[in-house]
């Protein structure tokens, strides 16, 4: 399986931009620029690569974590996840310093302790996580409701 996407860009660094597009539509030619990514703290002038990180992140965890609880015996009715992408700073370089992982979860039947092993689980095994590993800090803080 292969997934793929494409970006475009014109210009210098500081001044130009670009778009995002990918093959299944989701992102059909999306403005990003230096701005939208280090000055438009709302996001509604375009989308950046990090908050793509972030939307990828949270979709992988939660679709990992829906089935550790299926094959564990438990039927999920809500998985609600913010990930926040933590960006550091060094010199004129940037870096993804940490993600975090914020889950509430419906889940009947199931134990805090459960839900968190589970959950730990599925922070681990998830796609993304995996290609983050050993570069990224990446904290699950779960809530069961």
């Amino acid at each position: 399986m292969i997934r793929t996407a494409n970006a475009v860009w014109k210009g210098t660094g500081l001044e130009g931009s670009g778009t995002l597009t990918t093959r299944s539509g989701a992102l059909s030619e999306l403005p990003y620029s230096t701005k939208t990514r280090f000055e438009n703290e709302d996001g509604r002038q375009g989308t950046n690569p990090e908050e793509l990180l972030a939307a990828a992140h949270a979709g992988c965890f939660n679709m990992a974590l829906s089935f550790q609880l299926v094959g564990a015996g438990f039927t999920p009715e809500e998985l609600a996840t913010e990930a926040k992408v933590d960006m550091s700073r060094e010199g004129v370089h940037y870096k993804v310093a940490k993600i975090t992982l914020k889950l509430t979860g419906k889940v009947p039947g199931i134990s805090k302790e459960q839900f968190l092993e589970l959950a730990t689980n599925a922070k681990n095994g998830c796609p993304i996580s995996q290609a983050l590993a050993g570069s990224v800090d990446i904290v699950l803080e779960a809530t069961l409701d």
